[in-house]
Formats: structure tokens, C-alpha cells, sequence
């Protein structure tokens, strides 16, 4: 993306190379990051005793959902690298575990377990980390 010679170049040009070649996984990032916002919110009530609101817990849901597509699709399509799969495969999993705290708890009414809570974002944010880390080329 960079002739050698343009190696002092600025952080948003080093951002923008990297975006170029990672249009599906950047998004995804972004996309996951809004819905960690979120997560982060409703954790952070339930913890403090209090049941999240439905529309965080549905913005939280619509927006890990499109970050699942996007990754998928980025995967699967543009064949994103390995820590991209690794992390897809970590959001799988915690998306099962959010499934089952709005379908099986929130929806009816009945008390977050905590471990379940704690477990659903331990896993997300993991992968989060995983895709950011492959995305900046750590790895």
C-alpha cells in the first residue's frame, strides 16, 4: 500500500492503507464497537441491580448482529485472515450466550444470571480484541 519511501507518514494515512484492505473487517469493528457501547451500558446496570431498558438491549442486538454479518462476510468473502475467523467464531459464541439472556431471561421477564452476563461479554470483548489486534497487523 506504501512505497518504502513513505515511511514517516502520518497515523491517518497508516489507518487509511490498512482500511483499504480491510473495508468489511474496519466496519465491522466500528459496528461491534457501537454495540459494545451498549453492552457496556446494560452490564454496567445489571451489575448496579438494575434490568436493562428493551431498547438498549434491541440497539445492543441490531448492532452485534450487523458486526456478525459484516465479519461473516469478510471472512467468507474477502477471506479475512485467520485472527478475523478466530474472532468470528469468539462472536458466535457469545452471540448465543446474548440469545439466550434476551430470549430466555429478558423477554420473559425473569433475573440476568451473572455469570451468563459476564460470560457473554468476557467472550465479546475477547474477540473484539482478536479482530483489532489482526486488523493492526500485531499478529
Amino acid at each position: 500500500c506504501m512505497a518504502p519511501a513513505d515511511r514517516g507518514i502520518r497515523i491517518m494515512q497508516v489507518i487509511t492503507c490498512i482500511y483499504k484492505g480491510n473495508k468489511m473487517v474496519t466496519w465491522a469493528l466500528v459496528v461491534f464497537a457501537i454495540a459494545a457501547v451498549a453492552g457496556l451500558t446494560m452490564a454496567i446496570g445489571h451489575f448496579k441491580g438494575r434490568t436493562p431498558a428493551v431498547s438498549t438491549a434491541v440497539i445492543h442486538g441490531i448492532f452485534a448482529a450487523t458486526g456478525l454479518v459484516l465479519l461473516l462476510l469478510a471472512v467468507f468473502k474477502e477471506g479475512a485472515g485467520n485472527t478475523a475467523r478466530w474472532a468470528l467464531y469468539l462472536f458466535l459464541i457469545a452471540a448465543i450466550g446474548g440469545f439466550t439472556l434476551a430470549l430466555g431471561y429478558h423477554a420473559r421477564k425473569r433475573p440476568l444470571p451473572t455469570g451468563l452476563v459476564a460470560g457473554h461479554a468476557l467472550l465479546a470483548v475477547t474477540a473484539f480484541l482478536i479482530l483489532l489486534i489482526g486488523f493492526l497487523g500485531v499478529f
